[in-house]
């Protein structure tokens, strides 16, 4: 019976593992104890230098997700692949996932999701803002909103603090 397993690796080495693992299972003839081997990730917006950048990182770093029928010729195509430390569960018996678990980790149970925005600016930082109508002036970040990709800055204008909403792309860090 076909379960997903969760197989622990060095940190870093998740894509290296995946290949080695799928080498393996080829190499060993045993393609029909598998049906899949995923490094679970999700696509993230950063912005870098006043640019929105597309990115992806790894949900569970350390991991990778295995659909496999357990039996002991599978487990020791995994346990033996370099970089595996292990599996996942209690004692010497590795435990499977749910679906729901597993649903929730791939993000296949429900609509698709956006790319989720990374704030990269602070509460106090000092900006400059790029575009607009107040191009060029400076400000300190007083609230930031990752979900909407909005700050609200406080812009001196005409000598009085004035509280100004912008997006993650208007403006920039001072260095």
């Amino acid at each position: 019976m076909f379960r997903w397993y969760v197989i622990n690796t060095y940190s870093g080495h998740e894509n290296k593992v995946k290949a080695n693992l799928e080498h393996r299972i080829d190499s060993m003839k045993q393609a029909e104890r598998f049906r899949r081997v995923v490094v679970p990730t999700e696509q993230r917006i950063e912005t870098k230098d006043g640019q929105r950048v597309q990115t992806e990182q790894r949900v569970l770093p350390g991991y990778v997700l295995v659909n496999m029928d357990m039996t002991d010729e599978a487990w020791t195509v995994v346990k033996n692949t370099p970089g595996v430390t292990g599996f996942v569960g209690a004692g010497a018996k590795p435990v499977p996932l749910s679906q729901l678990e597993v649903d929730r980790i791939l993000q296949t149970g429900g609509p698709a999701e956006r790319p989720r925005a990374v704030a990269e600016f602070e509460l106090g930082e000092s900006v400059k803002v790029t575009s607009g109508p107040l191009s060029d002036f400076d400000g300190e970040i007083v609230d930031v909103n990752a979900d909407q990709q909005k700050l609200k800055v406080q812009v001196n204008i005409f000598e009085r603090q004035v509280p100004v909403e912008l997006g993650f792309d208007q403006v920039k860090k001072i260095d």
